[in-house]
């Protein structure tokens, strides 16, 4: 694989919507993320007055929703999510939290162009959101992803991201942490 420029992070805003809605509409993208809804959410999540949410035994602090723009100014990902007190492994089963890892965290979401996949640009956008100014706070950020997504976790791995847990939980999901 080519290297990949740094990349620059935008919040997400009404205008950049156009661009990363049709993102939405690969097959794909929709398994793993959903359709449209998606970035609207994140952008009326972003943009909400107040949130101090409990969400799963964590205290949501806020949340960011950016767009991130290549070289000449391309959208190439959408990234964000939400800004926590301290981590938390929840068991849906019994709805309670099993395992607390302190120290402020943000759990995260990404989805790259499909036009562009395999090109870097995932490990590239990890790597900008975990060096955001205003994120300089957060202490860890986890990534939860399918165990069938390759390349995910390859991205996730290569921006830096170690297992955080090996066994999907109820959701099918395994999770991935940075630390600082």
């Amino acid at each position: 694989m080519a290297v990949v420029p740094a990349l620059r992070l935008v919040p997400l805003e009404p205008e950049l919507l156009a661009a990363v809605l049709p993102w939405f509409d690969h097959p794909e993208v929709q398994r793993r993320l959903g359709g449209r809804t998606w970035p609207e959410r994140e952008f009326a999540l972003r943009t909400a007055a107040r949130r101090d949410d409990d969400f799963r035994g964590r205290r949501v602090l806020r949340a960011h929703s950016y767009v991130a723009l290549d070289h000449e100014g391309a959208p190439v990902a959408q990234i964000g999510g939400d800004v926590y007190d301290r981590w938390t492994v929840w068991d849906p089963a019994t709805e309670q939290v099993t395992a607390v890892h302190e120290g402020r965290a943000m759990g995260a979401a990404y989805v790259v162009d499909p036009a562009r996949w395999g090109q870097g640009h995932g490990r590239s956008a990890l790597r900008a959101l975990t060096e955001a100014a205003e994120l300089a706070d957060v202490e860890q950020f986890v990534l939860g992803i399918e165990p069938d997504n390759a390349a995910s976790l390859r991205a996730a791995a290569g921006a830096g991201f170690r297992p955080l847990t090996t066994e999907p939980d109820a959701e099918d999901m395994v999770y991935v942490r940075l630390r600082r």
